[in-house]
């Protein structure tokens, strides 16, 4: 049991929430809103969680009807994405055993835990694991990794969110955090991304990490500690918080309320982004969520600066520092599965390290 030092009303909180945020659905990928959202719920009350079944239509099946020109253009975008396809990846490098890459969605949803096929024997096989942070297999020094940085994630001395906010905003962000159970004076003093962090997962999602299920990555690092395999990690958690608040707050202040806008259409976003995850089609879900966005905001959301710092610069890191690991052969890496696909993206990085990277499935 961690001793993350959060109120009582926040705990409670944290179990209440029924909608998600657009902006922080492109971060799923990003393992310390996961790991903050399992410290979180792992002291609330025992009995808080309540069951809560996933919602959401598929938007892509809907625009197949509605509008099928539009899904062609997103369909041309999303198959112009270098390797936007394919969750496994085998690693190969001359003189080694090989390797194998598992793009991952940091959730508990059953079917994503599956794994597609062959990540199982490639995952029973390897020596090493290496996943985004190892440190998500304690949530005692995650949740301390965290407090220790509290600049990262809440604003300093009396400066509160209102202090940002223009008077009209204050009162969409208001009524928006209203409709979710959520006084701002309660939260006011977290920076927007934590706002929206809280309300990124859906009620089943939030559900199933309240009674203690492990997402995805966490599970893979779990097991892994079992099993007696070597584990590393290429990022720490407060390397992974320093990239979320490196962007400008006003950016996200801006994500947040126009997205506590969307409504229900979260719950789409959701199941469309688990959908086209599922079935490998990963190239698909920046476009789709763009889509989204552009629709229902007067900007972009800021999505060119949010893919630099939060995607592809990582990248980039994660590369340089998983290449020797990988010299070395037998090595299963999980990583989300938004840093695999792209121009910059692990596949093509791996690729220019001198590594021979094919698509498994």
């Amino acid at each position: 049991m961690t001793t993350f030092p959060i109120s009582r009303p926040v705990r409670n909180l944290a179990v209440r929430l029924t909608d998600g945020a657009l902006w922080l659905i492109a971060s799923l990928h990003l393992l310390v809103l996961a790991t903050l959202i399992a410290a979180l719920l792992s002291i609330s009350d025992a009995g808080a969680a309540e069951e809560s079944v996933c919602g959401g239509t598929n938007i892509l099946a809907s625009m197949e009807q509605s509008d099928p020109a539009r899904l062609a253009a997103l369909r041309q975008e999303a198959d112009a994405v270098p390797n936007g396809k394919g969750l496994l990846w085998k690693i190969e490098s001359q003189g080694s055993a090989p390797s194998w890459l598992l793009g991952t969605m940091h959730v508990t949803d059953p079917r994503v835990l599956a794994m597609p096929e062959g990540a199982v024997d490639a995952f029973t096989k390897a020596a090493i694991v290496i996943v985004e942070s190892d440190e998500i297999v304690d949530d005692k020094k995650a949740a301390a990794a965290i407090m220790m940085r509290p600049d990262l994630t809440m604003f300093a001395g009396d400066k509160t969110i209102n202090d940002f906010l223009k008077p009209e905003d204050r009162l969409r962000l208001e009524s928006g955090l209203k409709q979710r159970g959520i006084p701002l004076p309660l939260v006011a003093k977290m920076k927007p991304w934590m706002i929206a962090s809280f309300v990124a997962l859906p009620a089943c999602e939030i559900s199933r990490k309240a009674a203690g299920a492990s997402f995805l990555d966490k599970k893979l690092a779990e097991d892994a500690v079992k099993e007696g395999k070597t584990l590393k990690g290429l990022e720490t958690l407060v390397e992974q918080l320093s990239a979320m608040d490196s962007l400008p707050v006003e950016l996200h202040l801006q994500a947040l309320i126009e997205t506590l806008a969307l409504g229900k259409t979260i719950d789409d976003v959701i199941q469309t982004t688990t959908d086209l995850y599922l079935s490998g089609d990963t190239g698909m879900i920046m476009p789709m969520m763009k889509s989204v966005s552009t629709q229902t905001a007067a900007s972009d959301f800021g999505f060119a600066d949010f893919e630099q710092r939060i995607i592809i610069d990582r990248n980039k890191i994660m590369a340089a520092r998983a290449e020797p690991i990988l010299k070395g052969g037998n090595v299963f890496m999980a990583v989300g599965a938004l840093h695999l696909s792209g121009p910059e993206g692990l596949v093509e990085l791996l690729r220019q390290r001198g590594f021979t990277v094919t698509r498994t499935n």
